[in-house]
């Protein structure tokens, strides 16, 4: 069982071959009736549309890392590259039709937060974190690719684009580093559903500002989240990373030495056990796969000298089953309520 974002996904997507983007673009021409205009095409009776787009909203022009991108119609097919994108999409009222794999867990049905907005329906998986199958995605006639959550590169958009329209990932903030609010606008306003983006996020942060007030006492403390994914090895997440940012928003404040450590453009920082001192701070999460990995963590001697271990004030939240972990790795307007209402009883009985 993978335990996917613990750690920064893959930077490096390998780029396509001229045969590959030769294929695509034969395929997208046949699929699509030619080049990017798909307002003319023929999708058929599947749509992966939901609730309908504000009146009069197209067309709009969304900015992204590679430029921006203009969207005539409300879209109809769409794929989401991002590894958490097809949430923010859900919420709107839509079911994307293709959508890439987290680190191997299928993105529909297996998450309590997105049972009932799939239903019965299943996107076709197109790839997996930044490495798409182009033939894939083209087979089944987009007229909308999101990639916000990802790291996609500038080949990989390129040859997108030969056949659809394309909202990469938001520009001003690194891969895999923007905020989730950030990245709902992006997806609301590629929907034509700006309003219905800003009263999720809206109530998401009410959701917040809820817990903060309730729990004063977390703006005093100091939090990391951790991870370990073999003896020796230990990983602690940035600021920019989804899981430090859940718990900055509910109150806490963010170890800052973390992000000193990353390697630059990541979103973890890989620690030695003799570096371990950097979570010695007034409550430790650590994101694990179980119980074997709890054991290993503990048994370190020089965890054990941690100041944070023998005040007890370290906690170990699984990754699944149940699925707490899964819900602030992704931290999206989907996921948020339910990592809200498991992780509060959890670390506020941590004394």
């Amino acid at each position: 069982m993978s335990t996917g974002t613990r750690r920064a996904p893959a930077r490096i997507a390998g780029l396509v071959t001229r045969t590959v983007v030769a294929a695509v673009a034969a395929l997208a021409l046949t699929a699509c009736g030619g080049g990017t205009d798909n307002s003319s095409s023929d999708k058929g009776d599947s749509s992966s549309a939901g609730a309908g787009a504000q009146s009069g909203a197209f067309p709009v022009t969304v900015a992204h890392k590679y430029g921006s991108t203009t969207i005539d119609e409300e879209p109809k097919r769409i794929v989401t590259l991002g590894l958490s994108d097809q949430d923010a999409v859900l919420a709107l009222g839509a079911k994307p039709v293709g959508a890439v794999d987290w680190f191997k867990e299928k993105p529909y049905g297996k998450w309590p937060w997105t049972r009932d907005p799939w239903g019965s329906d299943t996107p076709e998986i197109v790839g997996e974190r930044d490495e798409y199958n182009m033939e894939k995605i083209a087979a089944l006639q987009p007229d909308l690719v999101i990639a916000q959550y990802s790291g996609m590169k500038k080949e990989q958009y390129d040859t997108l684009s030969r056949f659809t329209k394309v909202v990469a990932q938001p520009k001003d903030h690194p891969d895999y580093g923007a905020p989730w609010q950030v990245m709902t606008r992006q997806i609301g306003k590629a929907l034509g559903k700006d309003e219905q983006a800003e009263k999720l996020i809206s109530d998401i942060g009410d959701r917040f500002g809820q817990v903060r007030d309730k729990h004063p006492e977390f703006a005093e403390l100091t939090l990391a989240v951790a991870d370990s994914f073999e003896a020796g090895k230990y990983s602690a997440f940035t600021t920019n990373d989804p899981k430090a940012i859940f718990f900055k928003e509910l109150g806490f404040k963010l170890e800052p030495q973390i992000d000193k450590l990353a390697k630059p453009g990541w979103n973890v920082a890989e620690l030695s056990a003799e570096k371990l001192s950097v979570l010695d701070v007034d409550r430790l999460v650590w994101v694990t796969s179980g119980t074997d990995a709890n054991d290993r963590i503990k048994a370190e001697p020089l965890y054990r000298k941690l100041k944070v271990v023998q005040d007890e004030r370290d906690l170990f939240v699984p990754y699944q089953d149940p699925d707490i972990g899964a819900a602030f790795s992704f931290n999206t307007v989907l996921s948020i309520p339910y990592a809200i209402d498991e992780i509060t009883p959890l670390i506020t009985a941590v004394e």
